[in-house]
């Protein structure tokens, strides 16, 4: 079966911190050159909260005509405010051309209130924004509110739910939550690299993880060849490759993955508007160590080396 890689895109930022639409042109042709068969625009590796209103929309906007077709596009719709409020701008996102709009699980009800006030949210949210396609991203900020395969369930049989980016992190409640949603036009995207194989195995849609802003091409080969029995020794490798770096590529994200970009040729800069830790030296060598390793494995799997037009 064929698995996707949605890759939660970044943002590039010329150095004075202003969007940089060229670099957000080249990021998108680096995304579909290496394999992506869709984008998630406009999510937390975007710096979705950092950007204004009008922002968010042109990214998007600008997103969908790069892409032009190609694949599809989601990206985030809900944010503070109002449900009114979250509604109107869920329905300005789908305007823009995105196949579905995503609904961010923790803005949608309090660390503290109940699961029945976050169904019933969510289903009033539904109401209001006609029959606009959704999805669900588990972001980790506000707060991380996973949902329950039996609420996944609940909204997958309205047929508005088409897509679910997990991060919970439980091989279990992936399995459950691929099963909530079966024999519906619905797909679960796993965050969580480490059990990428096996959530893929498992009936997973693809892998929608911050290594792909890494090595895009690493994470469709993961795709293309999780269950290949001739590939066996090498799916190993690769998963390898992520799973002993993991902590790298998490620290002094998405500051450490711009760099890592521009050691593959794409003109962006390393600036970011989110707080962070310092990009130290310490930190520099270990991506290009890193970046050193991953060539030597491209070269064992005999991949193309990707680039953006310039």
């Amino acid at each position: 079966m064929n698995k996707k890689f949605i890759p939660v895109m970044l943002t590039p930022f010329k150095a004075n911190g202003e969007v940089d639409y060229d670099g957000l042109t080249q990021l998108t042709e680096y995304y579909l050159k290496a394999g992506a068969q869709g984008l998630f625009a406009n999510c937390l590796s975007s710096e979705m909260y950092e950007l204004t209103e009008t922002e968010r929309i042109q990214v998007v906007k600008h997103v969908v005509k790069v892409a032009n077709g190609s694949v599809p596009v989601v990206a985030t719709g809900t944010f503070q405010g109002t449900l009114n409020e979250q509604a109107e701008f869920v329905k300005r996102i789908y305007d823009v051309g995105t196949q579905a709009v995503i609904i961010i699980t923790g803005v949608m009800a309090t660390q503290h209130e109940d699961d029945p006030t976050f169904n019933q949210r969510i289903f009033d949210l539904l109401d209001l924004t006609d029959n606009i396609p959704v999805g669900f991203y588990e972001c980790p900020v506000p707060y991380k509110r996973v949902v329950s395969a039996d609420q996944l369930k609940l909204f997958a049989d309205t047929g508005r739910v088409i897509y679910h980016k997990d991060t919970c992190l439980d091989l279990m409640q992936v399995k459950a939550k691929i099963k909530a949603g079966s024999g519906r036009n619905f797909g679960l995207y796993d965050a969580f690299m480490v059990n990428a194989v096996k959530s893929l195995q498992a009936g997973a849609a693809g892998l929608s993880c911050i290594q792909g802003n890494y090595f895009a091409d690493l994470v469709v080969w993961i795709c293309e060849n999780y269950d290949n029995a001739d590939q066996c020794a090498e799916v190993e490798k690769v998963m390898d490759f992520f799973v002993n770096n993991m902590e790298l590529m998490h620290d002094v994200y998405p500051q450490s993955a711009k760099y890592c970009l521009q050691q593959q040729g794409l003109n962006i800069t390393t600036t970011i508007r989110t707080k962070s830790k310092a990009f130290s030296p310490d930190v520099k060598s270990g991506i290009d160590k890193l970046f050193n390793k991953y060539l030597l494995l491209q070269k064992e799997l005999q991949l193309e080396v990707v680039t953006s037009s310039m």
